[in-house]
């Protein structure tokens, strides 16, 4: 029995069919991506800073002494991979703008929130805002819990990072001690701190010998240059900073130093005892390192050191020995 033969299909009836399924298809597909093309468009990388030397230090010193690159974009949301923003504090006798020149805009380029501080220009020698940490450092370290506690407003954070150098990276320890700053600091790097006090190359004690010193720290009193004395090996606020012992609990620090120093010396006064402390002399890593203690706020293998004590913080880290700071 013949079956009546199934009718012809008209030519062009299967392209229609299968565009009545896949347009659709494609119409909901474009408007996924018109929709999610605006929201990838708005991820913007961060902005790269430029990272300035001993050339940049001194111009800042003059022109630009509250300011660098790099430092205190208070927009700056912190990451799930550098949670804590970075706190800066200057040594004596400089500025924010010229003592990070080097570690403030490195620091951003690796993802870190960086901000940073003037202090202690109280004193009349402080040429107009430029020259700071003279004045007292029990005072200078309320002026770092106000500028602390602004930053985690700001940030959200919950605690801070601080990288110190000199004076800046003594203070901070008063912070934490003394003014309940060990609730909110996680890590302190210190570069070349007066940690227990310095000798000057042994000028402070030849002048304690000589009857001179108090004549000296006279003076200092007469031009509020307060932070000058607490820096002596000996002081009354060395003495009483360090009277329990070096740190506290749950803070993590790292001493870096030069054996060169003629400033903060002994260099190994530097140095702190305790638990989770590292202290790191460059010329052990970096046998031909010249650095002094001022060139360590621009030196290749010290701002390695600080790049890793603030990041992964790889105890067994070796730095690459090039870009050696100044002798001085």
């Amino acid at each position: 029995m013949n079956r009546p033969s199934a009718p012809a299909r008209r030519p062009g009836t299967t392209r229609r069919r299968i565009a009545a399924v896949v347009t659709p298809a494609a119409l909901a597909a474009t408007a996924l991506t018109a929709t999610a093309a605006p929201a990838q468009a708005t991820e913007q990388p961060r902005a790269r800073y430029p990272v300035g030397g001993v050339a940049e230090g001194v111009s800042n010193f003059l022109f630009s002494p509250n300011a660098v690159a790099g430092v205190n974009d208070w927009s700056c949301k912190p990451t799930a991979e550098h949670p804590n923003p970075v706190v800066l504090v200057h040594g004596t006798g400089v500025n924010l703008g010229a003592n990070w020149v080097t570690m403030g805009p490195t620091l951003a380029n690796e993802g870190h929130c960086v901000y940073a501080f003037n202090y202690g220009m109280g004193s009349p020698l402080n040429l107009g805002g430029r020259v700071g940490g003279m004045t007292g450092v029990a005072k200078s370290s309320e002026t770092m819990s106000a500028f602390v506690d602004k930053v985690l407003a700001a940030t959200g954070a919950k605690k801070v990072n601080v990288l110190g150098h000199s004076q800046g990276g003594m203070l901070p320890n008063h912070y934490i001690k003394r003014l309940g700053g060990a609730q909110k600091v996680d890590r302190l790097v210190a570069l070349a701190p007066t940690n227990h006090g310095t000798t000057l190359s042994g000028l402070v004690n030849l002048g304690r010998a000589l009857g001179l010193l108090g004549v000296v720290n006279d003076a200092f009193d007469h031009l509020n240059l307060q932070g000058l004395k607490d820096q002596e090996e000996g002081s009354d606020f060395q003495r009483a900073l360090w009277a329990d012992g070096d740190t506290v609990p749950g803070v993590r620090y790292t001493v870096i130093a030069s054996k060169y120093d003629v400033v903060a010396s002994p260099y190994t006064n530097n140095f702190l005892k305790g638990d989770n402390v590292r202290n790191i002399a460059v010329q052990d890593q970096c046998p031909k390192n010249p650095v002094g203690h001022v060139g360590l706020f621009t030196d290749g293998p010290t701002t390695q050191n600080v790049v890793n004590a603030l990041g992964p913080d790889k105890p067994d880290f070796k730095p690459v020995c090039k870009g050696y700071g100044p002798p001085f």
